[in-house]
């Protein structure tokens, strides 16, 4: 543990430059104290504005989050605080309550509202603060800032959210359609590990330490005591009692992960956000935009990046390459540092510093020659474009029906008879597998990005033999013709069902995909992930008041996909996957009934997907690439 002292002390940063440190102890309305590093140019400093980031990583950890500075991957914290100390802020890092030296026990999400606001209007009173408190952060500190917001801390100046700052965590983040996010036992585990209690004895850490986490995996879902958490009853608890509320309740409606309940108590401060198409935010992001850009006078900013959660300083997701302008290093900005340095300036600076970006600027993926990179990628290409809304101004619905034939087409299928249907049986023992995605802090269980949908033995619950998904009698496939022109999306995507099944509850995922055409680098083409969804199907009509299915009875259902932006090229196809499961990224349907978590018994359920004009994909499309084509 650092020494906590009230002494301004010199830090050698690369170069030979310095910047100073202090470390702070600030007392929240509970009595619990936590601990936080201040950065300023001087010991000492005048009054001037701050920017906060709290974290609960441990504020002196570098992370690959913060992208290249300076020769650093991962640039140390000091490294990053210099470059806005050098334009005349300080920088405070704060250890959120229960985490690296702050008291208190660690809750996730729940105590970043009070902590946050507390910490903000102490700040504010500090004799280098000149009023004015700014946030930043990525993740978990783009959270903590929606947080403290909600609460309409009085002396916030402005926030800079990236990959997070929940606009609803029951509908992405945490859960989607009702469904679970995986994601979060990971999380839990690995925190948990390097938490203050498992560090200090020796015992615990060895518990921990000989835990197979991928094992694990196979005895969903956990229950209390029967977990890999079991040993770490405060991480299993909050973990748990995330994955028993399925339904929307008091429980996500708290603040810190509610933004959508509390935007008329957000200040009224320039906002930036900020995400990417393989990131679980997307959402987040761009209800926030829309949101606080709607209710507020003061700007906001929306940044859609073609990365992995954090990845902005790299031009591939997965097994795909975006090209050389993908990175956000000298694309958007010198470095993430100087692009968030120049937002703060145009806003928080002297008149005239720094203009403001667009309103909107988003990675259009597709365009690239098909080919296999030196690295071993696929070339899809791409290039960053500016809007003044999200979707783009100039886009409109377009909307493509789904047939019996596995057509994806404009027009019903003629073929389609009334009352024609295509079927499986879901087995929750023979989940599909999750081949990338919208998923980040899954390791060593699962990766975001975007993958050929074709498993290999680097993808959790993959049995040989190694064929595609769209083998799989579980995924039905509908797909367009070879296009005879360009297609540019970009913007939401809706899946439209009618539906039946043998069960009393059940699950419908949708992925939408963007077909390679084969070629001497992919003889067999490749079908690359864009972006997918889950409904479970007792929220159909509502998250809040959860009702069972008839077997045998038709409904109508609708499953949401994140936002996401490609150009399919002219001879590649459009394709939608539907099944019902993409595990490890969701927990897996038992199609009972029962309870969602602690369900003993599963059961196969045979599914219908209707046909016949009565299923459709709704699509947002720029309507230059679309003349001529019928739109909303």
């Amino acid at each position: 543990m650092p020494a906590v002292d009230d002494e301004w002390q010199p830090v050698l940063l690369p170069g030979g430059r310095t910047c100073w440190r202090r470390v702070l102890r600030t007392t929240v309305r509970d009595g619990i104290q936590l601990v936080a590093d201040v950065y300023a140019d001087r010991p000492d400093p005048g009054p001037g504005p701050v920017i906060l980031e709290r974290t609960p990583y441990g504020r002196r950890a570098a992370r690959t989050s913060d992208g290249a500075l300076c020769g650093e991957i991962p640039p140390a914290p000091e490294t990053v605080a210099e470059v806005f100390t050098r334009g005349g802020y300080r920088i405070v890092r704060q250890d959120c309550r229960g985490r690296g030296d702050s008291q208190g026990i660690f809750v996730k999400y729940l105590n970043e509202a009070t902590d946050g606001y507390d910490t903000v209007e102490w700040i504010a009173e500090q004799p280098w603060c000149d009023g004015r408190v700014a946030t930043m952060g990525v993740s978990y500190s783009a959270h903590a800032q929606a947080a403290l917001a909600s609460l309409g801390a009085p002396h916030l100046a402005a926030m800079f959210l990236d990959s997070g700052g929940f606009a609803s965590a029951y509908e992405a983040g945490t859960r989607m359609g009702g469904a679970f996010e995986l994601k979060q036992a990971t999380w839990a585990f690995h925190r948990a590990k390097v938490s203050e209690t498992v560090r200090t004895d020796p015992v615990l850490r060895a518990s921990l330490e000989s835990e197979d986490l991928r094992a694990w995996f196979t005895r969903m879902p956990w229950r209390r005591g029967a977990s890999p958490l079991r040993f770490v009853p405060e991480y299993e608890d909050y973990l748990l009692e995330q994955w028993e509320n399925g339904a929307f309740g008091p429980y996500w409606q708290q603040p810190g992960i509610y933004a959508r309940g509390f935007y008329d108590d957000f200040p009224d401060v320039p906002s930036l956000h900020m995400s990417s198409w393989y990131d679980p935010y997307i959402r987040t992001a761009t209800e926030n935009f829309r949101e606080l850009g709607r209710k507020k006078h003061s700007p906001a900013y929306l940044v859609l990046g073609p990365w992995t959660h954090g990845g902005r300083s790299h031009s591939f997701a997965g097994d795909v390459d975006f090209g050389p302008q993908a990175r956000l290093d000298g694309s958007l900005a010198e470095h993430y540092a100087a692009m968030r340095l120049s937002w703060f300036d145009a806003h928080l600076g002297p008149d005239g510093m720094a203009e403001p970006p667009p309103a909107v600027r988003y990675f259009l993926m597709g365009g690239g020659s098909g080919r296999r990179t030196a690295e071993g990628r696929l070339d899809h290409g791409g290039h960053w474009c500016t809007a003044a809304s999200w979707p783009p101004e100039e886009s409109a619905n377009l909307t493509l029906v789904l047939g019996s034939a596995g057509t994806l087409e404009t027009a019903v299928d003629t073929s389609d008879a009334q009352g024609s249907f295509l079927e499986y049986d879901f087995d929750p023992r023979d989940a599909v597998p999750t081949l990338g995605g919208q998923v980040t802090s899954g390791e060593p269980v699962m990766s975001g990005g975007a993958f050929h949908q074709h498993p290999d033995d680097r993808f959790f619950g993959v049995t040989e033999p190694h064929l595609p998904l769209d083998s799989r009698p579980d995924v039905l496939v509908f797909q367009t013709p070879p296009l005879t022109e360009d297609l540019a999306v970009a913007g939401p995507v809706a899946v439209h069902l009618t539906v039946s099944s043998t069960a009393r509850d059940t699950d419908f995922t949708v992925k939408l995909i963007d077909v390679h055409p084969p070629s001497e680098d992919y003889p067999q083409g490749f079908a690359m992930n864009l972006t997918d969804g889950i409904l479970r199907c007792r929220y159909r009509n509502s998250f809040s008041e959860p009702e069972l299915m008839t077997p045998g009875e038709t409904y109508e259902i609708t499953v949401e996909a994140p936002d996401t932006a490609n150009l399919f090229l002219a001879g590649h196809r459009l394709r939608l996957d539907v099944s019902s499961s993409n595990f490890p990224r969701f927990d897996v349907n038992s199609n009972t009934g029962g309870r969602e978590v602690g369900d003993r018994r599963k059961v196969v359920a045979t599914n219908r997907v209707h046909t016949g004009g009565r299923s459709w994909l709704t699509l947002s499309v720029l309507r230059p690439k679309l003349e001529g084509a019928p739109h909303d």
